[in-house]
């Protein structure tokens, strides 16, 4: 991560609906310890296709949470509605079409560069998979081709939203989510946080906290997978991998 650090701040929610509630209605406790005071909120559509509707349903949800929230899709100009703006959300859907507008419509340094400075940065499922150095780890299929897998870097550990532990019982034979993890790590060394659904990570400075209602999976290059549960630093485990590594 780079060097201030000391402000970033950002919340990454595996998913936006989790089974028996609705949009965001698990995750709405942490959204609003996490925003305080601030109001504004830029919301990022560009993952499905239907940008006007997806707005309009995030719009009424945080209203009913007390934010003013308007969707980059309808600014004018786009970059200046980053720069304006005390928080960006970036939902959920298609990674590989949600990392190709923010390459097309030129805001992924400028969510970067904000993000570094200190503005707070939610993103949900698709919107915590650009989050990471790549999106190399998502699920999803890639419908749209998208300049590079290069996303936005502000926290230094891969997400796989989502995350599935292998069933013993089920007769499906194709590769786990954990298999494809393990092959990533094979070609790469960035470690990959499986976030399990109901489970996010919030960023404060340096520290990474696990939170919500169920825990993360941890992969490193050469080391054991770890569990973690909620209330757990996850940046522990990254710093131990680099000296693990590096010795």
């Amino acid at each position: 991560m780079e060097k201030n650090d000391a402000t970033k701040r950002v919340l990454l929610i595996s998913n936006s609906t989790l089974y028996g509630s609705g949009y965001l209605d698990h995750a709405e406790k942490e959204i609003r310890d996490f925003l305080g005071e601030k109001k504004r909120v830029l919301f990022v559509p560009y993952a499905l296709h239907d940008r006007d509707t997806y707005a309009a349903t995030a719009k009424e949800r945080f209203e009913r949470m007390g934010y003013e929230l308007t969707s980059i899709h309808q600014a004018f100009d786009p970059i200046a509605a980053v720069n304006g703006t005390e928080v960006v959300f970036i939902g959920g859907g298609n990674t590989f079409r949600l990392l190709k507008a923010l390459y097309d419509f030129g805001v992924l340094d400028p969510i970067r560069r904000r993000v570094n400075a200190g503005m707070a940065y939610i993103g949900s499922s698709a919107g915590s998979n650009v989050a990471g150095p790549t999106i190399k780890t998502t699920k999803d299929m890639p419908i749209v081709q998208p300049p590079s897998f290069t996303a936005l870097g502000i926290v230094p550990f891969q997400i796989s939203p989502h995350y599935q532990d292998p069933d013993p019982n089920s007769t499906h034979m194709g590769e786990t989510q954990e298999e494809r993890i393990l092959q990533f790590l094979e070609e790469n060394d960035t470690p990959v946080a499986g976030l399990r659904e109901g489970a996010m990570v919030r960023v404060e400075g340096a520290v990474m906290t696990l939170k919500g209602s169920s825990g993360a999976r941890i992969f490193r290059k050469g080391l054991q997978p770890v569990e973690t549960t909620p209330g757990q630093r996850l940046d522990l485990f990254f710093v131990t991998q680099s000296a693990e590594v590096t010795a």
